[in-house]
């Protein structure tokens, strides 16, 4: 099995870059993003490689590095995900962004990804929500903030600040971040208005 290919680019097709590694030109499908950042044809790169090998074929799929790789075979082990939509949301973001999109319940950023719907993202969340925390850069009370009032098991206070706070424009992960600050900051048992007031204040 490749694990890693270094070599000359030899040319590129629309989702493909052929490798030139001694002589022999390697055919390898990477995301839209990873393509274009790599050099120009005549220059030298790097990809981590996943193979993937069925009875019809053999493929290589590249990757800047290991993480997002990681991240490829993790999101394929979704039911509905294939290697193309695997390949569609890393086309749009980093290993790390995936990471804190599930952790944080964003089904949105997660749709933007070609060929994802709403049923796609919300499996995706669902069934990665425990795997994505140790990938994530988010804080953990963040993280915690979110996922419990995505699940409707956050007290009242918090689910009413995030909500307050999202109303007013706030991405769900600031949202969440702002309230778990205020949280800290005022105790759990801070009223909904002084979570929201604590909240922007950070936000600020």
């Amino acid at each position: 099995m490749i694990g890693k290919l270094k070599g000359i680019v030899d040319s590129y097709g629309d989702d493909f870059v052929l490798l030139d590694v001694q002589g022999v030109c390697y055919q390898v499908h990477c995301p839209s993003r990873v393509l274009q950042q790599l050099p120009r044809v005549g220059e030298a790169a790097v990809l981590a490689i996943e193979t993937m090998v069925r009875e019809d074929m053999i493929k290589l799929f590249g990757f800047s590095e290991d993480s997002e790789r990681e991240w490829f075979r993790i999101l394929m082990t979704v039911q509905g995900v294939g290697a193309k939509v695997a390949l569609g949301i890393l086309g749009i973001m980093r290993a790390s962004e995936v990471a804190n999109a599930i952790a944080l319940g964003d089904k949105t950023a997660i749709t933007r990804a070609p060929g994802v719907g709403k049923r796609v993202a919300e499996r995706i969340v669902t069934e990665l929500k425990d795997k994505a925390p140790a990938f994530a850069s988010v804080e953990d009370d963040t993280i915690a903030v979110s996922q419990s009032v995505a699940e409707n098991v956050a007290s009242r206070p918090v689910a009413d600040a995030v909500s307050a706070l999202s109303n007013l424009g706030y991405q769900p992960a600031q949202a969440s971040a702002a309230v778990a600050a205020a949280v800290k900051t005022a105790g759990e048992d801070a009223s909904a208005e002084k979570l929201i007031r604590l909240g922007l204040k950070e936000l600020a």
